[in-house]
């Protein structure tokens, strides 16, 4: 990430063109049936979300999307309405500084490609292209969940933010999904994945107390699918308040959003003003 910054204005134009288009249109990938060679985790060995000039105080959010059949519905809803809804949603709410990766998951048993990373981003045209380079593989299967422990694994593993190493503040991880995760992640899947030599295996337990070193993590569950509807105890046993039920997917941005602007820690104003005061942001652009 570098210096971008987010803009209403000109995302705006670009809405218009990704709500004509259909899924594979704007999520070009699905054409080639390939993951993109830049979220590769082979070639993403470490994600950084690092302080700059224009972000002194970045605050690190990783969402990480189920790429399987049933919730393809939801990237193609955040790249038309509700991705700039959720940035603007964090930055007039006192948190100038988001930092957003983009993570794909989808079943370590069936699909070919069920890790995908993208880079930690604060523009509108960044974030924009992070979303549609993901390919959804549409795949899954009849096992018992989906592979929603990898977005741990990568957290806590392969990341490095300055929110924790200068400031001890945690980032924000969200995984999406109608599944629960599946129960075990065998060193010889992250073998695949990451293309590295001696690996251990790990619980989905295990993964998620080390992601929780550095990371808030939560779980959206979409109730609204069958699935949901079945697998909704899972995690509310393994996550309890962390676990957020959501009956209609397109509440996932502002969900986000609230959550982020809840817990992070609060900025100075950007037009200025003293500690405490409300934020005032401009009605057409927000500035990174």
């Amino acid at each position: 990430m570098g210096n971008s910054e987010y803009s209403l204005s000109s995302r705006s134009l670009r809405t218009a063109d990704y709500k004509a288009k259909t899924v594979t249109e704007n999520f070009t990938q699905s054409k080639v049936r390939m993951i993109h060679e830049s979220m590769d985790p082979k070639g993403a060995k470490l994600r950084e979300a690092r302080d700059s000039v224009t972000h002194p105080n970045t605050v690190p959010i990783i969402l990480a999307l189920d790429l399987t059949g049933s919730m393809g519905a939801i990237p193609q809803h955040l790249v038309q309405e509700g991705l700039p809804k959720m940035m603007a949603g964090i930055i007039q709410h006192g948190i100038p500084d988001p930092a957003l990766l983009f993570m794909g998951v989808g079943d370590t048993s069936c699909d070919r490609f069920p890790l995908q990373v993208g880079q930690f981003e604060s523009g509108d045209l960044e974030l924009d292209t992070w979303l549609t380079r993901t390919y959804l593989e549409g795949g899954g299967g009849g096992n018992e969940g989906e592979s929603y422990l990898l977005a741990w694994f990568y957290a806590a593993l392969h990341t490095v933010t300055d929110a924790w190493e200068k400031r001890k503040q945690k980032g924000f991880l969200f995984t999406c999904g109608d599944e629960p995760s599946l129960s075990t992640l065998p060193a010889r899947v992250i073998g695949e994945l990451m293309g590295e030599g001696q690996q251990k295996s790990y619980t989905d337990k295990e993964l998620l107390d080390l992601a929780r070193e550095k990371w808030i993590v939560k779980h959206l569950h979409i109730t609204q699918t069958s699935a949901g509807g079945r697998s909704a105890g899972y995690w509310q046993q393994l996550l309890g308040e962390d676990c957020i039920m959501v009956r209609d997917f397109k509440d996932v941005a502002m969900i986000i959003a609230n959550t982020v602007t809840t817990n992070a820690p609060q900025s100075s104003p950007i037009n200025g003003g003293g500690e405490g005061e409300k934020t005032e942001k401009p009605s057409e652009e927000i500035y990174l």
